[in-house]
């Protein structure tokens, strides 16, 4: 943006004396329908998980009742359980990832989405990696974000951050009501790769004018299928590849290491069960909490109310 400071005259060009100046906005450069970014979401453009802290937002407005969080809690020791002895059964993983939603209304989840992204998410966002999405968008290209995340609130994310959209996981949905079911399994690992290869075909881009970026080693078949690989914030095994193989790396992280929510790569869909009772587990004893220290201050001013007053009588 050009600012031209100039004086502002009268009909008559007699000098009021007054200065005010003209915003010139840069032209926006050509679209360059080709080439793309993609952005993995967790660890990468946001702090932590997201389904994390959108189990924790709804958590804390009453979105779960007591039987939906029993329900949840059977089935994730029931997952945990199979999961040991079994190595992992990712079909029951898949059916409990996204139980959490099961019954709710579409509509309802994906405006509660967009409160608890302004609550919990907006100051979680990585700013060089948000900057690093922005060049892109100057330079005239796409951006999507590639997430486990639902779908929905990939879109609140992406929309909120001015980035063209998000490819996320699909839930099952009846008459506008989640059934708690995938529709085709979860976005995570090659699945990231076919999604963006998919999109690639639709939308004309040419994957090897295309960058994407992601700090986990889960996400290695998504970014070996484009042509710039960038590793952000990356955990050990990534660090190791994209040094081995010459990818960029970008460490947004400073002092302690950012808290992550996170599995065994193995267990990707059992990261999405645990990120949720995390949260609800966090949510539910800060509530108990306040309900404690609440309790503790009405006993306190009961007690002092119902004292006898001192006698002062000599």
């Amino acid at each position: 943006m050009r600012l031209t400071r100039r004086r502002a005259r009268t009909r008559a060009e007699i000098d009021t004396g007054v200065d005010y100046a003209v915003a010139d906005l840069e032209p926006a450069p050509p679209p360059d329908t080709t080439a793309a970014g993609f952005f993995d979401l967790d660890n990468t453009m946001l702090q932590g998980a997201a389904i994390y802290y959108l189990a924790r937002g709804l958590a804390s407005r009453r979105y779960f009742t007591t039987r939906d969080l029993l329900r949840f809690g059977l089935q994730q020791l029931r997952f945990r359980l199979t999961a040991t002895e079994h190595g992992g059964h990712m079909a029951q993983a898949r059916e409990l990832a996204l139980s959490f939603v099961a019954g709710k209304p579409v509509e309802q989840l994906r405006g509660l989405a967009e409160e608890i992204f302004d609550e919990l998410m907006a100051e979680r966002i990585w700013t060089g990696t948000h900057a690093l999405a922005r060049v892109h968008l100057d330079a005239g290209q796409r951006v999507w974000l590639v997430t486990a995340a639902p779908v929905e609130v990939g879109a609140v994310i992406a929309t909120r951050l001015g980035l063209t959209g998000a490819i996320g996981t699909v839930a099952e949905v009846r008459d506008g009501v989640y059934t708690g079911r995938l529709v085709d399994g979860l976005m995570h690992g090659p699945a990231k790769a076919a999604a963006i290869t998919d999109l690639a075909q639709r939308e004309g881009l040419d994957l090897s004018r295309c960058a994407a970026y992601s700090d986990s080693i889960n996400d290695l078949p998504m970014l070996s299928a484009v042509g710039r690989a960038v590793a952000v914030n990356p955990d050990s095994a990534l660090r190791k590849v994209a040094a081995e193989r010459g990818w960029e790396i970008r460490d947004f992280r400073t002092g302690r290491r950012a808290v992550k929510i996170a599995a065994p790569a193995a267990l990707g869909a059992g990261m999405l069960a645990g990120a949720v009772a995390a949260a609800v587990a966090v949510s539910r004893r800060g509530s108990v909490t306040r309900t404690d220290r609440a309790g503790a201050r009405a006993a306190h001013k009961e007690s002092v109310g119902s004292s006898p007053a001192p006698d002062r009588r000599r």
